[in-house]
């Protein structure tokens, strides 16, 4: 089902939801962000995280070398509870490039809408057709010069809105101002898109012969809900270096600013589009799956709003969401009535938001509803499919991802135990709530517990939730029609294979 006209929240309703549930949002009357003449409009740079948690070493992460993300993070505003809209590609991309939850257009179901006439709801635009309006130039940036930056991804459920951007040359932005430019890394990525990953017998990483090997099997501490096994270290240790080439990435982005004269007037926005490419991240509503980095860096040049303090660190709570009416308010634009997320830098400010609202439906030819209400410390899930977990068959997964095949057999052959053995169970509680606080990993489950405070919190989210997913008009409570889903089905067999275990 396809919405043919967006159903905005009132004010009356979001501070009735703040009263019950907690949660903040912007009026729909917002105050005007900054404005300033055309000609003094900042350029704003995009560079977006493929694939990760806040695993940065100004984050605090172990056997990783960022430098150059450290630095931007030294002055400008490190933020550490920043949770996306969904834990897959797709569905978080096509809510934060318009500014509308996945759930709201119908963008929620992974790859969706390639093949159909499908088109956006009224009054629903890419930003970059919002910016273009008041003169920016815009740009998706694969090279610099010799050297490859970026994938040039965009990986939208929508592909009827016409031309989102103006070039794809780096080159192109110096005389071209104001500009905005994206560019989406590419190292934190298995090598799949020749579509002929079924003939490999090991997955590479993007650039894997190419990174520095600060991470050894020997040196890392994988999750403790993975077995302590050789591959699981030695694919852990794959992926923190390929957040170290990351950087290097960023690096280059970060030197050629400067030397085109671009550094003291553009804006860089660092952020992940989801959460870490791990079996138990990436897919699924934990934190592993949700919780990126952001780094907002403003330079002394431009106009900073006034909450704007830089080397700072700030722990609000934050949806990818955001960032959408926030980077338009840099460029002069009001907050579109109607567009879901609130402006988190600002002069004036309305209330901080208190949860970040995340959805997971199906992903490849893996039918699944999750919903995911994440607070300051609490984070509350409900599963719709209670016998649809981690063990649940997902070909890229089962391909890709080492860890889930060696799980299988270890616990085939009964040599898991403790929370490996937990996460290999064909079920799941259909709602979990965790305090992440103390249990960082998200392995204990209170959902049945008797404390006060984790009733308290788990009434608080359960309402939460309710309410958004009636407010936003959640499109997931709509199943996909059998001749929509089935030819994923046999698109991921040909792409990655389909596992001995698995009769079809």
């Amino acid at each position: 089902m396809r919405l043919t006209r967006h159903y905005s929240l009132t004010w009356r309703v979001i501070a009735a939801f703040a009263v019950i549930a907690g949660a903040a949002a912007i009026a729909s009357a917002a105050s005007k962000a900054h404005s300033s003449p055309p000609t003094e409009r900042p350029n704003i740079l995009w560079i977006v995280g493929e694939n990760l948690k806040l695993d940065l070493g100004c984050y605090g992460a172990k056997n990783v070398k960022t430098p150059n993300l450290d630095r931007l993070a030294e002055g400008g505003v490190r933020y550490t509870h920043v949770f996306s809209t969904s834990p897959v590609c797709a569905p978080s991309r096509s809510a934060f490039f318009v500014g509308m939850y996945q759930t709201t257009s119908d963008t929620h179901n992974m790859r969706s809408h390639r093949e159909d006439d499908y088109r956006l709801p009224e009054g629903v635009r890419p930003i970059t057709h919002r910016l273009r309006d008041v003169g920016y130039f815009t740009a998706n940036i694969k090279m610099i010069g010799d050297d490859v930056v970026g994938s040039g991804k965009l990986d939208l459920n929508f592909v009827n809105e016409g031309t989102l951007y103006d070039t794809g040359k780096w080159e192109d932005l110096k005389a071209n101002q104001p500009f905005f430019a994206q560019i989406n890394t590419l190292e934190a990525e298995y090598d799949i898109y020749d579509r002929q990953t079924w003939r490999q017998p090991r997955v590479e990483w993007k650039g894997e012969h190419e990174h520095e090997q600060i991470a050894t099997p020997d040196n890392v501490t994988p999750p403790p809900y993975y077995p302590d096994h050789p591959v699981v270290r030695l694919e852990w240790a794959r992926y923190l270096n390929s957040i170290s080439g990351m950087d290097k990435s960023v690096g280059r982005i970060l030197r050629q600013l400067k030397a085109d004269s671009l550094a003291d007037n553009t804006i860089v926005i660092f952020f992940g589009d989801n959460g870490r490419i791990e079996p138990r991240g990436i897919h699924w509503c934990y934190d592993t799956g949700l919780h990126v980095p952001m780094i907002v860096h403003m330079p002394d040049n431009v106009r900073r709003p006034g909450n704007y303090r830089p080397g700072t660190v700030s722990d609000e709570v934050i949806s990818l969401i955001d960032i959408t009416p926030t980077t338009l308010s840099f460029a002069g634009i009001e907050r579109p009535k109607g567009m879901d997320g609130r402006i988190f830098l600002a002069d004036r400010l309305t209330p901080q938001r208190q949860f970040a609202f995340s959805a997971r439906d199906r992903i490849d030819e893996t039918v699944n509803r999750i919903r995911s209400v994440r607070g300051q410390r609490y984070h509350y899930l409900r599963n719709y499919y209670p016998d649809r977990h981690f063990t649940s068959l997902n070909r890229y997964k089962e391909k890709c991802f080492p860890i889930k095949p060696l799980m299988r057999e270890m616990m085939a052959e009964g040599k898991l135990t403790g929370h490996p053995a937990a996460l290999m169970s064909p079920t799941v509680a259909p709602e979990q709530l965790f305090d992440t606080a103390n249990d960082p990993h998200e392995m204990h489950n209170l959902a049945d517990s008797d404390d006060p405070r984790h009733r308290e919190a788990l009434i608080r989210m359960r309402t939460a939730l309710s309410v958004w997913m009636v407010e936003t008009q959640d499109q997931g409570v709509f199943p996909e029609p059998k001749e929509i889903v089935e030819p994923f089905e046999e698109e991921m067999h040909n792409w990655f294979g389909t596992p001995g275990w698995y009769r079809r």
